[in-house]
């Protein structure tokens, strides 16, 4: 047996050899971009260029090993009595995350020194830095994400419960997404794409780096347990390899223009990332086909395991090194808008589209990859689950798997096709969006049952660790869940927050900015499930109400659905004026006249799902007054209608009890 000293010693190998490959990598990376390379105007100095990336590095390790540590504390280590490894994992977790907060807060510094040209707390730096720190996107993020690290960091020293490291971990990522707001994508002409394929690349990355580095870190720890968090982290690294693979694609591709941009230094860096991509996806292939299965089978194969993983190590640390230099680099596309924006362009980051014409509401399109990625997982995710069903022998209703496609298929035409097209620009086209996001898509995705689908198609651990399974289990039964799922409370999310949204600064925003109109469009999709779901859900959840509280509650809604159609409908101030008015669309009505359009359609389109849903709950009304009349006649076969019986025999003791008084009462008036 090891000597503790000896597993410490161990543990910190992978970590060194991580960290060692990416710091040579940035090094030589930045040689041959020009990442560090003196700027013309404004040099802040070499203490800067370099402290920049190699802090950078610092981060994005401290990041991932924060993500991959509380990830394999809450859902892929085994735990047993004698053992404590969710808690060493988090705890340690913990320190890291401290490290990439303070490794956040000294990178902003650096970027803005770089962005002001000014070397570090050199003349005016500290007055232009309180004064601009807030209003610089670039260091916003920056601030952001390093206080949500510092949370994490805190939450993570004293986290004890699972659930506690689960929310810990999920925090943990998306204190990563608002990263995907600087560097290149922040600048790209085609931001909203960049962004997108930036905040995958991200996660991807940290979630697969992380987790390997947190492997090998707590192996000594996992002892024949190894095996099995091996394969359960390459179902995990599979997913990483697609989503880094397809983003880093797309984002390549965007800033390389053409394969002639292959030829420029940044090319050759992005030739290296592609290798280091191929060479781990052949030894993640290694892991998945053999080396999960050898280990499972005995575990004193964990010295070749180690081999393995200290090469991927180094891979990856060469491609976070590369990526960190390819941040700073010039790009052969630069990363600037055209000369001479369109207002719409300049507004929406996007090129106007022509005259909205009946036609264009079919014929025009423009791939939200994002939106258009989730459709096609989530279609793609709920049909495997059927025919693993199939395969099996179990039987699942063809009309569900339908209906489930076709409302992701709904959903990726309302944010790609002639309505997300349009809605950028017209508020009329948006309320089209918003309604078939909102509450179109939800009455075809609540009856397709994904969450029973689910629990049927995913296999249950029995080591009693959270897997998908669990997880789902875990938020259905959860009390948050529970309020959410309060009709009244639903329906007050479903309508007040569309009130809201359209009469506060909220809309503006979501018009202006990427990350508002992301934010919006979760917030129409699951508010309008969320409603769909509490009114007519199959799937296992809170107690339902009975059906009439849901009518009720249900033409109450749609009632102050119609009311605030009906208020846009006659209103006359302009609701986000300064976008819509700064548009000087030639062919587009007036932006007061297009917005009571907008409020007629939103009462005009909320009529047919109201009258759905209505049917919906009556006939799951009349199913369950069924259901219970065939439970009472099995009852009564089982028991010989005992019920029906005592029944009888209450009221022949009424009758009887009756009788008597009557006799008594006529008794007394003959004695008196």
């Amino acid at each position: 047996m090891s000597s503790p000293s000896s597993t410490t010693a161990s543990s910190r190998v992978p970590a060194a050899v991580l960290a060692g490959a990416a710091f040579a990598a940035v090094l030589v990376a930045a040689v041959v971009g020009g990442a560090a390379a003196p700027l013309a105007i404004g040099d802040p100095g070499a203490v800067v260029r370099w402290g920049t990336l190699l802090v950078r590095v610092v981060h994005d390790l401290a990041a991932a090993a924060t993500v991959g540590l509380l990830l394999l504390a809450a859902f892929l280590t085994p735990e047993t009595t004698r053992t404590n490894r969710r808690l060493t994992a988090t705890r340690a977790a913990a320190v890291t995350a401290a490290v990439w907060a303070v490794a956040g807060l000294v990178g902003m510094l650096f970027t803005f020194a770089s962005l002001a040209g000014i070397p570090l707390f050199g003349q005016g730096y500290l007055m232009q830095l309180t004064t601009f720190v807030w209003d610089l996107e670039v260091t916003r993020v920056a601030v952001i994400s390093a206080a949500m690290a510092a949370v994490v960091a805190a939450g993570a020293a004293v986290a004890r419960s699972r659930a506690a490291m689960a929310w810990l971990s999920l925090l943990a990522v998306l204190a990563v997404l608002p990263l995907a707001l600087a560097g290149h994508a922040a600048g790209a002409a085609n931001h909203d794409v960049a962004v997108n394929a930036l905040a995958v690349h991200l996660v991807g990355v940290v979630v697969w780096v992380g987790g390997l580095l947190a492997l090998a870190v707590m192996r000594p720890r996992l002892g024949d347990d190894l095996g099995v968090t091996v394969q359960r982290f390459s179902a995990v690294a599979l997913w990483c390899f697609v989503a880094v693979a397809l983003s880093g694609v797309q984002s390549a591709w965007i800033r390389l223009g053409s394969l002639g941009g292959l030829a420029t230094a940044y090319g050759l860096l992005v030739i290296a990332k592609v290798t280091a991509l191929v060479l781990l996806g052949y030894a993640g292939w290694r892991h998945r086909r053999t080396m999960a299965h050898r280990l499972r089978a005995d575990g004193g194969d964990a010295a070749a395991f180690l081999r393995l993983v200290l090469g991927e190590l180094v891979v990856m640390g060469v491609a976070v090194g590369v990526a960190v230099a390819l941040a700073r680099s010039a790009p052969p596309v630069p990363d600037t808008a055209m000369a001479e924006p369109s207002p719409a362009e300049l507004l929406t980051g996007y090129p106007a589209p022509g005259p909205l014409t009946p036609a264009a509401w079919f014929t025009t399109w423009r791939v939200d990859w994002l939106w258009l990625t989730v459709a096609l997982v989530m279609a793609g995710v709920y049909v495997a689950g059927w025919l693993r069903l199939r395969r099996r022998g179990d039987a699942w209703p063809v009309y569900r798997v339908v209906l489930w496609v076709l409302g992701w298929a709904v959903f990726a035409y309302a944010t790609s096709g002639g309505p997300g097209v349009y809605g950028r620009v017209l508020f009329s086209a948006h309320m089209v969006m918003h309604m078939a996001v909102a509450m179109i898509v939800p009455l075809l995705l609540v009856p397709a049952a994904p969450i029973t689908l689910a629990l049927r198609a995913l296999p249950s651990r029995p080591d009693k660790t959270w897997g998908p399974r669990e997880v789902i289990l875990q938020l259905v039964h959860s009390r948050y869940l529970g309020l959410l799922a309060n009709p009244v409370v639903a329906a007050a999310l479903f309508f007040f927050s569309l009130a809201i949204f359209y009469y506060s600064p909220l809309f503006d925003l979501a018009l202006r900015t990427h990350t508002g109109h992301v934010a919006m469009m979760v917030h129409f999709l699951l508010s309008g499930y969320l409603f769909v779901w509490v009114l007519v859900g199959i799937d296992p959840g809170p107690k339902r109400w009975s059906p009439l509280l849901l009518v009720v509650i249900l033409f109450a809604t749609m009632a102050f659905h119609a009311f605030f159609g009906v208020v846009m409908t006659s209103g006359t101030e302009l609701l986000a004026a300064d976008f819509f008015t700064r548009l000087h669309l030639p062919w587009a009505l007036d932006p007061l006249a297009d917005q009571q359009r907008a409020g007629a359609i939103a009462w005009g389109v909320g009529e047919a799902p109201t009258l759905i849903l209505a049917l919906m709950v009556a006939a799951a009304w009349v199913r369950t007054d069924r259901a219970e009349a065939k439970r009472r006649d099995r009852q009564a076969d089982r028991d010989n209608d005992a019920e029906l019986a005592a029944y009888n025999a209450h009221l022949a003791e009424l009758a009887d009890r009756h009788r008597r008084s009557a006799e008594a009462e006529a008794d007394r008036r003959e004695k008196s």
